[in-house]
């Protein structure tokens, strides 16, 4: 099931399921309104929206207008972001020259979940010379999860999947970091694809709690990064266990991955700016690759190996606020 919000006016939106084949979708009249409100009662909601998917496959529907649609959940309690892919971590201690973290615990921080951008808005930011990068990744949404739950069980707590975009600022980040206090003025709000999809959508490249796709990023049109989604140090159950140690998880909680890295980078490329001036840095002697520059434009999708692309395309132009 691939569900999408429309803009309406309101703060969460309305909800609807979009047919599989991207052009049609029907909203429920009465409830759930919005993506939110389905979440806090999933079991009710969800059979309500696999009938109007029923009826979709049956050819029912209104024509989807990509331009009106926005994150399928605009915003949200919580939105908590691991960085679990080995070879990101290698290369953003090189890129900002930070010791290695020792720990054998996930990387995990709080950031901004009152508003994630939409698949084709622009994205409006304040300067140029604080570093503008992409960063690709996966990410889950959860319903309710009790303190204490392990990762086995986390899993069945996972009821939908996204893509996300999850903007930094380089030249802020640093300075951040050594506050100790983590990251406000670096990381402004999320993009989200169009489709939040559940699980089953994704057959065989769902695997262990991993999104084993690869993220197709083109920057100003040209390819920029092929990544696969599977090496994750820690599946998003582990993430999950993670974050609920020591509290419950609110129905709504999104959990990321963080940025998506493959090992073979020199033939598939990366998810952010920041990891090909790294790379650049141990192959070259030093980092060539400029930041993003207002005007600059992104194409984020992720894709099967039959080049379906369930999530669709972030698509989005970078501007000055």
């Amino acid at each position: 099931m691939r569900l999408a919000t429309i803009d309406n006016g309101t703060p969460d939106g309305r909800l609807v399921v979009v047919s599989q084949d991207g052009m049609r979708y029907l909203g429920a009249p009465d409830w759930p309104a919005d993506l939110l409100t389905a979440i806090e009662d999933w079991s009710r909601a969800s059979r309500i929206l696999e009938q109007l998917s029923s009826r979709l496959a049956a050819g029912e529907g209104e024509v989807l207008d990509l331009a009106k649609m926005r994150a399928p959940m605009p915003r949200s309690w919580q939105w908590l972001d691991g960085s679990v892919y080995g070879t990101h971590a290698e290369l953003m201690q090189i890129a900002f020259g930070l010791d290695p973290v020792d720990t054998d615990r996930p990387l995990m921080y709080q950031g901004m979940s009152d508003r994630f951008i939409g698949p084709t808005e622009d994205v409006r930011l304040p300067s140029e010379a604080d570093g503008i990068d992409f960063e690709g990744e996966f990410g889950v949404i959860v319903d309710r999860v009790p303190m204490g739950t392990g990762p086995s069980d986390a899993l069945d707590h996972i009821k939908l999947l996204v893509q996300i975009n999850d903007w930094s600022l380089r030249a802020i980040a640093p300075v951040e970091m050594k506050t100790g206090f983590g990251w406000v003025q670096a990381k402004p709000a999320c993009s989200m694809a169009p489709f939040a999809i559940t699980p089953d959508e994704l057959g065989d490249d769902w695997r262990d709690g991993r999104v084993c796709l690869d993220l197709h990023i083109d920057w100003n049109g040209r390819p920029f990064g092929r990544a696969n989604g599977e090496p994750m140090l820690f599946g998003f159950g582990e993430l999950i266990a993670h974050a609920a140690r020591s509290r419950d998880l609110v129905a709504a909680t999104v959990i990321g991955s963080g940025t998506v890295s493959n090992a073979n980078y020199t033939e598939v490329g990366s998810s952010c700016i920041s990891e090909r001036r790294a790379i650049e840095m141990i192959s070259e002697g030093g980092a060539k690759t400029g930041f993003m520059s207002f005007g600059d434009s992104l194409h984020m999708e992720a894709r099967t190996v039959r080049g379906r692309s369930p999530f669709g395309a972030i698509v989005q132009k970078v501007i000055a606020a």
